[in-house]
């Protein structure tokens, strides 16, 4: 076995393309629930889920038998928007009836920088404006337009070797109350997540979102939230629109969204996406976006999240992990919505070592893209309190060898 996986770990270094000069190399046999599982059968607590993807668990049976239903009916007919497709239909219907009014409209794809790509160009149709102003600190996603929405000037390292971007693209400070007078009437768009996840998971100021609505509605420019990582319940409510009280022009939506597969979308009012339809017809198009058993698994998981009440039981599961963390002398703060934390280190150094411990301990965790001295936690929601009791002394223990 350690051959046949030691030659597996070099064709993935051969033929798969890499992000990084220094990839985990952690081979996955299996997963199931919390965990998942080498070959050689060593388990790990996956504690980011895939990066708040697989928030019903590994291998949850109800989405696993909707995948394998759906298969067996039909895969790719046709291009998205052509075809009334069950799952679609269904897995639309039910979104729209768990947001706020108007966002009543959704337009699959296949991930969240599509969603951003469809968003920004669903803004710049509808205000016939040009200008797109993110927030720093931002992630919205790796393509050029979602890409040019990175947060200036952290996002710097990441965008500047694939210059030139889209034009007329700015970042404002988040949680910046003065910063609003920004937004004009030049202004398409304002993109932002209300809860920041890449800069550290960053919880908006109180009053924030409100200010920030008010002035994109008082200058018609649209507000986008990215939902990509706080949707399908990660907060504590549904969606975090719903948790601060603040409804966007339009969402973007991806990751937990599909289930497990890959599943993005936007969504918004019938007012706003209709102008997608004309002038010119067929303004935004995907082949693959909505596939039937994405949508499927997506349905699946969000029926199941609903039936089980998982919602309900996301502050009180993070709060557990709060209080079982916060009073370790290593533990500078934790910054919290939901089951979405972000452990402060103070220290880069710090974070790097415990990410090793934590690896031959049996856990995998992450940091973030503009924070580098906090480690990730964001396990399925479907982790009991036991698993986080259990989970969290193996931290501890990772911790008291910093």
């Amino acid at each position: 076995m350690k051959i046949q996986n030691d030659i597996l770990r070099r064709q993935f270094l051969k033929h798969v393309g890499q992000t990084s000069p220094a990839p985990q190399l952690i081979t996955v046999d299996r997963a199931e629930g919390v965990f998942f599982y080498t070959p050689e059968g060593k388990r790990y607590y996956d504690l980011i889920s895939g990066v708040s993807v697989s928030n019903v668990g590994h291998g949850n049976p109800a989405v696993v038998e909707a995948v394998c239903r759906q298969a067996r009916d039909y895969m790719h007919i046709m291009v998205y928007g052509e075809m009334v497709e069950r799952p679609q239909v269904e897995y639309a219907t039910l979104i729209a009836s768990l947001l706020p009014e108007p966002l009543n409209s959704v337009y699959f794809l296949n991930s969240g920088a599509e969603a951003v790509e469809g968003a920004l160009k669903l803004a710049k149709r509808y205000t016939g404006r040009t200008e797109m102003i993110s927030m720093r600190r931002a992630y919205h996603g790796s393509t050029h337009g979602a890409m040019s929405m990175m947060g200036f000037p952290e996002g710097e390292e990441w965008k500047n070797a694939f210059r030139p971007l889209l034009p007329d693209c700015k970042a404002i400070e988040y949680n910046n109350f003065d910063n609003l007078q920004q937004i004009t009437e030049r202004t398409a768009c304002v993109l932002c997540e209300p809860v920041q996840g890449e800069a550290g998971v960053r919880l908006p100021a109180e009053g924030y979102l409100e200010a920030l609505r008010a002035r994109c509605t008082e200058v018609g420019a649209l507000l986008i939230f990215d939902e990509i990582q706080t949707g399908m319940g990660r907060s504590g409510e549904m969606f975090a629109m719903l948790k601060y009280g603040v409804t966007p022009d339009i969402v973007c939506l991806a990751k937990a969204f599909g289930g497990g597969m890959p599943l993005g979308a936007f969504v918004s009012s019938n007012q706003i996406m209709d102008t997608l339809q004309s002038n010119p017809v067929l303004g935004h198009i995907t082949t693959f976006g909505g596939h039937p058993v994405c949508c499927a698994a997506g349905l699946a998981a969000t029926k199941f999240i609903i039936e089980n009440d998982l919602v309900k039981q996301v502050e009180s599961k993070g709060a557990l992990y709060q209080s079982l963390l916060e009073g370790h002398p290593q533990v500078v703060q934790i910054r919290r919505s939901g089951l979405l934390l972000a452990v402060e280190l103070g220290q880069s150094e710090k974070l790097y070592r415990i990410m090793d411990i934590f690896i031959e301990q049996g856990i995998l965790s992450d940091w973030f893209l503009y924070c580098d001295t906090a480690f990730r936690i964001s396990p399925p929601l479907t982790i009991t309190e036991e698993q986080i009791a259990d989970s969290a002394q193996m931290i501890i223990n990772a911790l008291d060898c910093l």
